[in-house]
């Protein structure tokens, strides 16, 4: 009973999100209350929250610091010159966007945080998708298969949980992986390569001299029709409506941010205003100086990731803006993605807390290696490999690799199946984890890139579940898995 409850929530939440039909957080909230309820233990839903919530504080405060470092980081220009490099690689060419989408994400993926890796990305790129008016859910997508590709490394997490799950070498286990991994970074690029295509195909190609000129032409038609009354932008006597560039919203919104303040979406290359006032040009070597070693220190595991952010945001914000007004300007723009994306963590505690404490999640793992049949026994790396894509999706990575992967070995070893094939082929589902609704990096990608969760599951998830697939089939190629 618990495993048809637990499959009939997750379905339901993905369902209602994919339909718009609630908001992610409420659905995270809402949707395991009732089933809670349903299951007959509503009694004990307060300890299943507080539950969750303990477990993703630590998270919840890192995504919240790291947020605020890197937006400082973004308005005093530490990033600027790699958007410029980026948009003189690209050209205004939507196919060399998607690709350098794609290898900005892998590299930085390096440092083995997600929500790194998203905040860096988005920052740099969503300027050229929106002024060049391409898909934005292409960034989400491809930047997260990329991540997940590369979220493999010893120190990305997987690697490490499977290795302490089955008593491994982490470098046992990754070192020859490297092949299979390096198909299935290299099929992400291929796909890039396929939705920088179709996305040319429909928009064509500027040149980044065409696509500034065509800036300048909006904002002087633009300042013509509020001259005269703006009777002709809107036949009310308002600032017209930016119809040009990048989507909707008011000459007057887009002057309100004279100083970079407000991250608006319409403000088509905003990291590249060389005038707003936010910029620190004398203190560029101390923020990228501080960044790598926030970053060094994060991968050496100096101290907690949040500690750290903790500590680079408040060195941050006291070396750049030394004055107590700026400072909370500088929080009070960046407190709408703060307050979205920690508000998700702690609605996904509530999902994951009902998971885990009702014992649906065991229910359902159990029930998935017992479905598993009797003759596939001596496959059973396979078996891990194509179960590890819904299993990470639907639930932590802590679950599936202290929970379940144990159990898979067990099963493989009764057939001669090492625990190193059983814990290589538990890394295949990683593309397609890392867009799981359970995964709190995600919120921070769809959030700065203002995409519907709804609509980047829609469309990412057959082009990961493909890049598993992949991994997978280089694996067994390979005779890795």
């Amino acid at each position: 009973m618990l495993t048809i409850l637990g499959f009939a929530m997750i379905a339901t939440f993905l369902v209602l999100i994919m339909l718009k039909k609630m908001s992610p957080i409420a659905a995270l909230v809402l949707i395991p209350a009732l089933f809670c309820v349903f299951v007959g233990k509503g009694a004990k839903l307060g300890d299943y929250v507080i539950d969750g919530v303990t477990s993703l504080a630590p998270t919840a405060a890192m995504l919240m610091f790291a947020i605020v470092y890197f937006g400082v980081m973004i308005d005093v220009g530490l990033f600027d010159p790699v958007v410029r490099g980026i948009l003189k690689f690209c050209k205004a060419d939507p196919l060399r966007i998607v690709i350098g989408t794609a290898l900005l994400a892998a590299i930085v993926s390096l440092d083995g945080d997600g929500s790194t890796t998203f905040m860096i990305t988005v920052s740099a790129m969503y300027p050229l998708y929106k002024r060049l008016k391409m898909s934005l859910v292409v960034m989400t997508g491809v930047a997260a298969m990329a991540n997940g590709v590369m979220n493999t490394l010893p120190w990305g997490g997987p690697t490490a949980r499977a290795a302490t799950a089955l008593k491994l070498d982490a470098s046992d286990i990754f070192v020859p992986m490297i092949p299979a991994l390096a198909v299935g970074l290299l099929f992400v690029f291929v796909l890039s390569y396929v939705l920088g295509r179709r996305e040319r195909a429909r928009l064509g190609v500027l040149t980044l001299d065409e696509v500034l000129v065509e800036d300048v032409e909006e904002k002087e038609t633009e300042t013509v029709l509020v001259g005269a009354g703006g009777s002709a932008g809107t036949g009310q006597g308002k600032a017209p409506v930016r119809t040009g560039g990048s989507g909707s919203g008011t000459d007057a919104d887009a002057r309100d941010d004279g100083d970079g303040a407000d991250e608006d979406e319409d403000d088509g290359f905003q990291g590249l205003d060389p005038h707003r006032v936010t910029l620190r040009p004398r203190l560029y070597w101390f923020n990228a100086l501080l960044t790598v070693a926030l970053l060094t220190a994060m991968i050496m595991e100096y101290l907690p990731i949040p500690v750290l952010f903790l500590i680079g945001a408040a060195l941050a914000l006291t070396v750049n803006f030394p004055h107590i007004p700026d400072q909370k300007a500088r929080l009070a723009a960046h407190a709408d993605n703060v307050l979205n994306v920690s508000g998700m963590v702690f609605a996904a505690a509530v999902f994951t807390g009902v998971l885990q404490g009702t014992g649906m999640v065991d229910h359902m793992a159990r029930w998935m290696v017992d479905v598993v049949p009797e003759g596939m026994g001596p496959h059973m790396a396979l078996v891990t490999g194509v179960l590890s894509l819904p299993l990470t999706y639907f639930m932590s990575n802590d679950g599936f690799y202290f929970g379940v992967l144990p159990v898979l070995a067990e099963a493989g070893a009764a057939h001669g199946v090492t625990p190193l094939e059983m814990a290589r082929a538990s890394l295949v589902g990683q593309p397609l984890h890392m867009s799981s609704p359970l995964v709190p990096a995600v919120y921070v990608l769809v959030g700065m890139a203002k995409v519907e969760f709804g609509d980047h599951t829609r469309f990412v998830v057959k082009w990961a579940a493909c890049t598993c697939l992949a991994i997978l089939g280089a694996g067994i190629l390979f005779g890795i898995i």
